[in-house]
């Protein structure tokens, strides 16, 4: 039966491209029998015309000029049968010309677009968050649909994103400039802020509403016209959240959004040395970070860079309450699956409850249910491909192999799916690990033991990059101390989420440079430009 079955659920998936949930009687009878078995069938969209194979570019639903497409793999795995469900659907391989075609639709929008009052764009936004809000069902069902955190989880997701619509709606009317007193008799300086131009935006795959409306809403409150180029492994949240944007009343040619999977690369290239192109925004890791910083500089643009995060976790032992510490780790380190860039990488334990932080540490992992998404009750997700799944399996492997000792997981979840990998603790870790140097990305938390402050300061700071890090204490003294001494962009203190719209989101070293969300995020995408007003002052008078 089992493999009768799953050729009808693939045959579904390929059948029906634009429209993938309207499927024939005929295999629809074996689908339902398919969801009694495995309780893995995607749901229906209440609103299926938020399902768009194609691009946006001035306002219009195109594909590419070549013809070509790439296809897009789902993330639900059956627990009986080991595949995924097959493609979703196809998006248009852009290439140079078809980004080069959105970069002229988007400069020749922002004239118009940039003279628009802050409170007409204000308006437009809150639109947006609202249909955002109205369509959450929907948005989060195509995220766990494609990128597989469980549907708790993209329903948080999707909240998240429309908040940065709404919070930015409140920002646009608000570019306040400054008059300055002048040093020269006579004369009156005053400062103007204004949108920088054509902005190029690439975003990840691992939240795909979050990483789009993060760097698009402050773009359009400053009233630059934007190219995103969406994730080749999650493009149809992206194309969902532009359908919204058009309902919205989004100005044809300010919002445009661009696929690729092969050209990747190219349309990096464009997005990034394009002379129109007057700022780029990338969310990804250090290494591609580096290359688009180069190709960016000969046209000197402005750039705001969120890259690679290795997140130092401590925990001293004068906090009162370990079962708070030990929850603050469990939503630093296990959120998403161990895929977010905030993620804790190194738990640091000083020595005094380090046996006692690891056991309540491990009871917590334990009462994980990992699965596909849709499946009622589930905690955890697959990681996003088979590389991510090899590099987990080789830093647990690698720590296995130094001394550490695998208290719970530590192999692949085969029989879930294949790219899915047992929630893993490890304790004995030491600096000679992998974990301790690299970005693990995965569901995997090593315990490392410390003895004095000044100690995991120094392990905390060995990292080269410098995004988030997270301490618990009870001590007021320490708490501003360690604070200070750690080198990110962001710290928590006795707490494991840091993620809000009203913090400025960035890291420092090659974590990158810029910062999003908050009242500095929109600075990104403003110039200010100073006015010096002569003979002012009349001798006569």
């Amino acid at each position: 039966m089992e493999k009768f079955l799953y050729p009808s659920v693939r045959r579904l998936s390929r059948s029906s491209r634009r429209y993938p949930f309207h499927v024939p009687s005929t295999v629809l009878l074996f689908s339902k029998r398919f969801y009694s078995m495995t309780n893995n069938i995607v749901p229906p969209l209440k609103d299926k015309s938020l399902f768009i194979e194609k691009c946006y570019v001035n306002g219009e639903w195109i594909t590419a000029k070549s013809g070509e497409t790439f296809e897009v793999q789902g993330r639900i795995f059956t627990s009986r049968i080991h595949h995924p469900l097959g493609t979703i659907g196809t998006c248009p391989e852009f290439g140079a010309v078809d980004t080069e075609r959105a970069i002229d639709a988007a400069a020749a929008a922002f004239p118009r677009f940039r003279t628009m009052l802050g409170r007409e764009r204000a308006r437009i936004l809150r639109r947006w968050y609202q249909l955002m809000m109205d369509n959450a069902d929907d948005l989060a069902t195509l995220i766990t649909w494609e990128n597989g955190k469980p549907f708790a989880d993209a329903k948080g997701e999707v909240n998240y994103a429309a908040n940065f619509f709404e919070w930015f709606s409140e920002e646009a009317p608000r570019l306040y400039g400054d008059t300055i007193p002048s040093s020269v008799a006579g004369n009156r300086i005053i400062t103007l802020k204004e949108p920088v131009g054509v902005c190029s935006l690439i975003t990840p795959w691992n939240f795909p509403a979050a990483m789009i409306t993060r760097k698009i809403g402050p773009a359009l409150a400053a009233g630059c016209t934007v190219v995103a180029k969406s994730p080749g492994e999650t493009p149809f949240t992206a194309n969902a959240l532009v359908e919204l944007a058009h309902r919205a009343g989004v100005p044809k040619g300010v919002v445009n959004v661009v696929t690729a999977a092969r050209n990747t690369v190219e349309v990096g290239e464009i997005l990034t040395t394009h002379p129109t192109i007057r700022k780029a925004s990338f969310t990804g890791s250090t290494p591609v970070g580096r290359l688009l910083m180069k190709q960016a500089s000969p046209t000197l643009k402005k750039l705001s860079f969120e890259l690679g995060g290795n997140a130092p976790f401590i925990v001293f032992d004068d906090v009162e309450d370990i079962d708070a510490a030990v929850a603050g780790a469990i939503t630093a380190k296990f959120r998403s699956s161990g895929q977010t860039c905030v993620c804790a990488n190194r738990i640091y334990v000083q020595k005094g409850i380090y046996e006692q932080f690891a056991g309540k540490f491990a009871e917590k992992v334990r009462s994980f249910k990992v699965g596909p998404g849709f499946n009622k009750g589930i905690t955890h997700g697959p990681v996003i491909h088979s590389r991510a799944v090899q590099k987990v399996d080789q830093h647990v492997r690698d720590a296995e192999s130094k001394g550490a000792k695998v208290i719970i997981g530590g192999t692949r979840a085969l029989e879930i799916g294949e790219n899915f990998y047992h929630p893993t603790v490890l304790t004995g870790m030491t600096k000679e690990m992998l974990i301790a140097s690299e970005e693990t990305f995965g569901p995997v938390a090593g315990l490392f033991p410390f003895e004095t402050e000044k100690e995991v300061i120094e392990l905390a700071n060995r990292a080269e990059v410098g995004l988030a890090a997270y301490f618990y204490t009870n001590n007021v003294k320490r708490a501003f101390r360690v604070a200070e001494a750690l080198e990110v962009g962001m710290v928590g203190v006795n707490t494991g989420i840091i993620s809000d719209v009203a913090t400025p989101f960035g890291g420092i070293k090659q974590s990158g440079f810029g910062r999003e969300g908050s009242k500095y995020g929109i600075e990104e995408f403003i110039v200010t430009k100073s006015v010096t007003l002569g003979g002012i002052t009349d001798p006569r008078l």
